[in-house]
């Protein structure tokens, strides 16, 4: 496990969830917190890369340089440099 701090969240459970799952952490003498945290992490597993919100960013910024992937270190210094003159 990462040793990343993990953020609480209340998620509610139907009866027909719950019990099954406490009985399955039992068993592997984990939490069920870790069952949930494996089942998020196989859900988001699937998901198609169409899908994935980080492409919701594409194209939300018109203008600027067009070739920012081939020379991103020289905007960065660019960048810098302007936020840091004296």
């Amino acid at each position: 496990m990462s040793k990343t701090r993990n953020k609480p969240i209340q998620v509610y459970l139907r009866p027909d969830q719950l019990d099954p799952l406490r009985h399955l952490a039992a068993r592997r003498d984990v939490s069920i917190a870790q069952l949930v945290r494996e089942g998020v992490d196989h859900v988001l597993a699937g998901v198609s890369p169409e899908e994935d919100p980080l492409l919701d960013i594409i194209g939300m910024i018109e203008g600027g340089p067009t070739d920012i992937s081939e020379h991103h270190d020289k905007y960065l210094a660019e960048a810098y440099a302007d936020n840091h003159d004296a």
